[in-house]
């Protein structure tokens, strides 16, 4: 637990492990347990990797982010990030959600340094009236559950999920909504109108073993964007995953921990 000072904000991580270092985003309002809520479970198997996980500006413990006013801004901040922790290191890079979306800026700003991209229910379109998505629909069901939930825990739970049991529950409580509740929301509310990065992204190709995890029911991005970007990532699996919404991580947890996994493989054979 540390704080790293860069010119945009006195930016939050945790680093854990040690080897290859991969950089954490996770998305917007939630913090860095979202991210190290589904990812550490599969590094108590797996050796060599050093985790980095931020809270982005307005979210989580990052402090004093005044300046920043837009997603560029962000972009900048995470940046300066990268070469204060991981200076002119190759490392490797997870993006959620609007993480996928700073993710994908940072691979145009300095794509020789990364040695591989996973990106979990990204941000495609930036502007959600643009956006492909789907209605948003709950799956499975446990009413004997639900029914010890609050009323307000209750619309929460089904307004963001598409699997209402206890374990997702749970989950969602302590990786996403412990998160969300400290967010600034006015700051927030400030960066989405500017949401959009001022330049272009997706201009060439990304040559590294790179993954895309997408939920077939995800209300909140949509899947079919994503697929409208697959050729400029030719080692890419992207993977359509039914049952699965916005939280896909939580909803279908054997199939992230096995497409992470194997991506991470994928990426040591290229390194070794």
């Amino acid at each position: 637990m540390a704080y790293c000072k860069v010119r945009q904000a006195d930016i939050y991580y945790e680093d854990k492990g040690e080897g290859t270092p991969i950089l954490m985003i996770h998305g917007y309002t939630p913090d860095h347990r979202l991210l190290s809520g589904c990812m550490e479970p599969i590094f108590n198997k797996k050796g060599g990797w050093r985790r980095i996980y931020i809270d982005l500006p307005g979210m989580g413990l990052t402090k004093n982010y005044a300046a920043i006013n837009s997603s560029d801004d962000m972009l900048e901040a995470v940046l300066a990030f990268i070469q204060a922790v991981l200076p002119n290191q190759d490392y490797l890079i997870v993006g959620e959600s609007y993480g996928g979306y700073l993710e994908r800026g940072i691979i145009e700003k300095q794509k020789e340094h990364i040695l591989g991209a996973a990106f979990i229910c990204p941000c495609i379109t930036p502007l959600k009236e643009d956006r492909s998505i789907e209605p948003h629909q709950v799956m499975k069901i446990d009413n004997q559950f639900i029914s010890r939930l609050s009323k307000e825990e209750l619309e929460d739970f089904k307004a963001n999920s598409i699997v209402l049991d206890e374990y997702n529950w749970l989950r969602y409580r302590e990786e996403i909504l412990t998160g969300c509740t400290i967010a600034n929301k006015q700051f927030l509310e400030k960066v989405k109108n500017k949401y959009a990065f001022s330049f272009k992204i997706d201009q060439s190709e990304f040559n590294k073993p790179s993954l895309f995890l997408l939920g077939r029911q995800d209300s909140a991005v949509g899947y079919k964007d994503a697929l409208k970007i697959i050729d400029k990532y030719p080692r890419g699996t992207f993977a359509v995953m039914d049952i699965a919404g916005h939280n896909l991580q939580i909803e279908q947890p054997q199939l992230f921990n096995s497409l992470i996994s194997e991506w991470l493989d994928r990426v040591a054979e290229t390194t070794e």
